[in-house]
């Protein structure tokens, strides 16, 4: 599957099971670990790991195998590596923690000119 097919795959397995807040990052020419991060936000920790399975599994059911997934069992946030697609399911309180919006978003016009102005 092409990064775009894999990313709606995800979006729609995220939406079925109700997930909250679902943002999707390009990090293309950012880093060469993967072209998307997609993060959403579950109403529990229970909720986060339904999501982050349902999408695990949408993805085995479309041949994808995922290369990898992290704190799956007692965790605020879980990660699910298919490759060209990373998805980040946390609970409210971890995802305003780490800000990952912040962390790998576009940077806002005023940190761009701050980051021209340090060089």
């Amino acid at each position: 599957m092409q990064p775009e097919e894999i990313k709606q795959l995800v979006i729609n397995a995220l939406e079925d099971m109700k997930a909250k807040d679902i943002t999707v990052i390009d990090v293309q020419g950012r880093t060469s670990v993967t072209d998307y991060m997609i993060l959403a936000t579950g109403t529990s920790k229970k909720h986060a790991q339904a999501v982050c399975d349902n999408a695990s599994t949408e993805a085995k059911a479309n041949g994808l195998k995922p290369l990898g997934a992290e704190g799956r069992d007692s965790s605020d946030w879980m990660l699910l590596d298919l490759g060209d697609v990373i998805v980040h399911v946390m609970t409210e309180q971890a995802r305003n923690f780490y800000d990952l919006e912040r962390l790998w978003g576009e940077p806002s016009e005023e940190q761009a000119k701050e980051s021209q102005d340090v060089e």
